[in-house]
């Protein structure tokens, strides 16, 4: 079953990425911008705009020449350290790809399948050829459904092919016991990146995202060959939004607890009536299983009841309409501009669309990621990164047990129990132990849809197949080519694929202070996710369970309350503030990371002084560091969007934090009356 709110909730991944399709339409290759020039500490000081003062705006002191020299490509939505390196990696992935392409694979390898996977996209003429007509028997299928049940079947199916039903779910372990899988089933099916585009009326963007919406679901039918399309197209606009009346919202789907709603098989028809739970289960493959975990218990109510009370042919119409639009990146031409107007250049404020290469890279690192990851590991991850990597987790570790010894406000017997959790912690560095096996997944060279349709059933039966089976924990929830990291409290750990470990975040050639800022905080960021609102729910063996006390739970409180007013305060796009609530763990993890790897790069001195280098001190260079790997522009449709659906604050704005620790403003001479100038008693600290 797909991955949904919960699994995001879970993973507390790292960096933002924004809604875009899996793969779009060719376009012009945009210029890319010149990379930074680095100085002999290894920081981009040509990147900086000296003459603002750190105290006034410290993201523009340490990236203002940078912000100010630099174009977002036409075919990005965003651009910042972070999408440079994905672009790297994109570069990479594609020439080890197309070197499996080549005719030295053996033949059924997982190399000769990715190479045959990333040929089948870029044979742009045989998609073009066959239209719309590999869709043609799954809309037949969906127009010959003939009562409740069936919508409900089809939802199940729909769970094989990735589709987003008002109703699915996912394969993950059991958030009260980590050492069994479980069947969690919750909210979804809307085509609009989230339940505030159709219900806020005061937001003109989400009343243009509306309008535009209506029309792409029009088009796409039109596309199709299915008629009355306007008509149809405002019946499933107008389920939507009943569906989307049923969700609750991203701050609340955060709270990890409230997810954990088992009910028995049994009873589930009881529990949660109007809804034939027997035929999706069945076609969903997981009718055998006792018990599902429900992770919104009134959106699944209030949809169940929806799919009893609403026509049978808005039903169909609107599953016919999700079908083209989640085929519609992989079919011909028109489908695929239709689908970048509305998710690229609507939603994001994008451009251009992606050239074709790209859109094949992250269809076969959609579909392959791991085959990939080996070729990518084998060819641009030397093994000296991850023993430097292993060195500087030690260490990050040791300043958050130093603290978490020292924390005033939490009592001594959860303070033992926090500390054990973070001695049980595993750490993850640039790649798997195991590769994944795809040895049963059919790829070929001549078929691009049905390459993506039978990679997302294999990836659903590899998640089917771990029910009741022990745990595999050395499984990975990232691919080692992609640039981010995560925290997952279930593994009591924290993982580091490859591609983050490179400049800015990773320099094995650059001075100490300026690794401590950037891979440093980075470290101490998903270390302390473990103890962030959400992480602290989990226990020392990484169960969901309440071990705090409850004076230190009100205690936390009243330091997480100042962050969410903190962050609250600040305003990305005129009239669209920060949600310090939705963003709380992530604006958490940042402020204990900063603090970690500070103390950190002091423990790695040995009390020794540290050398000033070209003019800039040790913590200098440390708070450069940190503000340089967030290097943010984006595009105010993509910022909107963010601000709404996203658990991180805007790249740009996450370089703040310093204004919380005293060392920078003892750095950077900060003085009163400057405008991120916070008075001591006001400078939050947590860990």
């Amino acid at each position: 079953m797909t991955k949904r709110n919960l699994i995001g909730a879970a993973m507390l991944a790292l960096a933002t990425t924004l809604a875009q399709p899996a793969v779009a339409q060719a376009a012009p290759a945009a210029a890319t911008p010149a990379k930074p020039t680095f100085g002999s500490f290894g920081f981009d000081i040509a990147g900086m705009d000296r003459g603002v003062a750190p105290g006034d705006d410290f993201y523009k002191f340490a990236n203002g020449g940078w912000d100010k020299a630099t174009a977002i490509p036409e075919d990005r939505a965003s651009w910042g350290s972070m999408v440079v390196l994905r672009d790297l990696s994109d570069q990479r992935t594609r020439a080890v790809i197309e070197e499996s392409a080549g005719a030295h694979a053996a033949p059924g390898s997982a190399t000769q399948k990715v190479g045959d996977y990333f040929a089948s996209f870029m044979d742009e003429a045989a998609i073009e050829a066959k239209g719309a007509t590999p869709l043609q028997p799954q809309l037949a299928e969906i127009a010959a459904a003939k009562s409740a049940s069936d919508i409900a079947r089809l939802f199940g199916e729909d769970q094989w092919l990735g589709i987003d039903t008002p109703i699915g779910g996912g394969v993950e372990q059991d958030l009260k016991d980590n050492t069994v899988y479980a069947v969690y089933i919750g909210q979804g099916g809307l085509g609009l990146p989230d339940r505030d585009y159709y219900l806020v009326k005061d937001n003109p963007k989400f009343a243009e995202a509306r309008t535009k919406y209506q029309a792409y679901i029009a088009q796409l039918l039109t596309l199709a060959g299915i008629g009355d399309a306007a008509a149809k197209a405002q019946r499933i606009f107008d389920l939507e939004t009943k569906i989307a009346q049923t969700h609750w919202t991203r701050a609340e789907s955060r709270q990890i607890d409230k997810l954990y709603n088992p009910v028995a098989t049994a009873d589930i028809a009881a529990t949660y009536p109007g809804f034939d739970w027997h035929a999706f289960l069945t076609a969903a493959g997981v009718a055998d299983q006792p018990q599902i975990v429900v992770t919104q218990p009134s959106a699944v109510t209030g949809i169940a009841a929806l799919v009893a009370s609403e026509p049978l042919d808005t039903w169909k119409d609107y599953l016919a309409f999700r079908a083209i639009s989640n085929a519609a990146p992989l079919l011909s031409k028109p489908f695929v501009d239709a689908n970048f107007a509305l998710y690229g250049n609507t939603l994001a404020g994008t451009p251009q669309l992606k050239e074709r290469w790209k859109r094949g890279v992250d269809l076969v690192n959609g579909g392959m990621g791991e085959a990939v990851g080996e070729l990518y590991v084998a060819k641009y991850f030397p093994p000296e990164s991850k023993a430097k990597m292993e060195a500087l987790v030690a260490n990050l570790r040791t300043a958050l047990d130093g603290r978490l010894s020292r924390l005033a406000w939490m009592a001594p017997e959860t303070k033992a129990k926090a500390r054990a959790k973070l001695a049980a912690f595993t750490s993850k560095i640039g790649y798997p132990d195991t590769w994944r096996d795809y040895g049963k997944l059919e790829i070929r060279r001549d078929d691009a849809f049905g390459n993506a349709q039978r990679a997302r059933r294999f990836e659903y039966q590899r998640n089917l197949d771990k029910i009741g089976k022990p745990v595999d924990k050395s499984e990975w929830g990232m691919t080692p080519q992609t640039v981010n990291a995560y925290a997952n409290p279930l593994m009591n750990e924290i993982v580091f694929p490859a591609a983050i470990l490179q400049a800015p975040f990773f320099d094995p050639n650059a001075d100490d202070a300026i690794n401590y800022g950037a891979i440093g905080a980075v470290i101490g960021h998903e270390l302390s996710h473990h103890f962030d609102d959400q992480g602290r729910k989990f226990d020392p063996q990484g169960n969901l369970a309440d071990w705090w006390t409850a004076e230190d739970v009100t205690r936390f409180k009243t330091y997480t309350d100042k962050v969410v007013a903190q962050y609250g305060a600040y305003e990305p796009i005129p009239g669209s503030h920060v949600n310090g609530e939705l963003t709380l763990g992530e604006n958490m993890a940042d402020l204990a990371g900063l603090n970690i790897a500070y103390d950190a790069y002091q423990l790695s001195l040995h009390g020794k002084p540290a050398p000033v280098i070209d003019g800039y001190t040790a913590d200098q260079r440390f708070f450069l560091g940190y503000a340089q790997v967030w290097r943010y522009k984006a595009r105010d449709a993509a910022v909107q969007q963010q601000l709404t659906t996203d658990p991180h604050t805007p790249g740009n704005w996450r370089p703040y934090v310093v204004r919380n620790l005293d060392a920078w403003y003892k750095a950077f001479d900060v003085k009163p009356g400057q405008t991120f100038y916070l008075a001591p008693d006001q400078r939050i600290k947590v860990w």
